[in-house]
């Protein structure tokens, strides 16, 4: 097991609201002076890639929205002071008056190891398009125009796309960066 007794618990959160919460948790420990039960609290994130005016611009979305990873020894008054903070609706696998469940620790080297292998991994983006599909063009000179896509090249990462210009089909290569779905 981990030093001291911390174990890894999972923290159900508002979702969307996982990094403010985080901050909470880890501010409300400091005032409390437990952080020497703490170790660290992470949100699971992988980075996706999308272009916006030109640029690829990377964001981070979260892997498991609603969950929050937290290394702790539960002792005392810390399972209050962690369901107390705003934002936080309780532990993962907690039974009704009992106690917080840990992770095991093949799950959380799943977890931790999935963490890192996204950061990894982040160049490789999936095919989110199929052949047919509406799709509104968001970068380049066709900017804003909306075309059906008729083929899809995976190893190049392109599409060709069917758009009406001046009442004319044309077909346009795009890459995947340059479309977004429609809707």
């Amino acid at each position: 097991m981990s030093e001291g007794g911390k174990k890894w618990y999972v923290v159900r959160a508002i979702s969307g609201q996982e990094n403010k919460i985080k901050t909470y948790i880890e501010n409300e420990i400091v005032r409390v002076s437990m952080s020497d039960y703490l170790g660290q609290i992470l949100v699971p994130t992988e980075k996706v890639y999308q272009i916006r005016n030109g640029k690829k611009v990377s964001k981070e979305r979260n892997y498991f929205p609603g969950y929050i990873m937290v290394e702790v020894n539960l002792t005392g008054e810390l399972i209050h002071t962690i369901k107390n903070v705003p934002g936080v609706i309780g532990f993962l696998g907690e039974v009704k008056g009992g106690d917080p469940v840990p992770l095991r620790q093949s799950e959380v080297n799943r977890m931790l190891g999935k963490v890192d292998e996204l950061s990894e991994t982040d160049e490789k983006i999936n095919i989110p398009y199929i052949v047919g599909e509406t799709v509104k063009v968001i970068d380049g000179p066709f900017n804003g125009f909306n075309g059906t896509i008729e083929k899809i090249n995976e190893e190049k990462r392109k599409l060709e796309v069917m758009v009406k210009i001046f009442g004319r089909k044309t077909p346009l290569e795009l890459s995947y960066m340059q479309v977004e779905k429609e809707g």
